[in-house]
């Protein structure tokens, strides 16, 4: 990757690349959304759908702890 400056909450992000990761992974896997031969398009919807709420039914969910503060300071670098 090239190097450039980047926001604080695209770093924080970047160090949880891995849990961003399983959840990519348990939605394929677990919920079967990766299907890419859909005849129409509401039958694309419609897996994405069942997959999204499929996923929302399981007991174990990793998450991020990821909270924003708004300030009024002026940040000078």
């Amino acid at each position: 990757m090239k190097n450039s400056l980047m926001s604080m909450s695209d770093k924080i992000l970047l160090r949880k690349r891995s849990v961003i990761e399983t959840v990519n992974d348990e939605l394929k896997n677990i919920c079967l959304i990766e299907h890419s031969r859909h005849r129409c398009f509401s039958n694309f919807i419609s897996n994405i759908v069942a997959g999204l709420i499929v996923y929302s039914f399981l007991p174990k969910k990793p998450s991020i702890k990821y909270q924003t503060s708004h300030t009024n300071q002026l940040a000078v670098f």
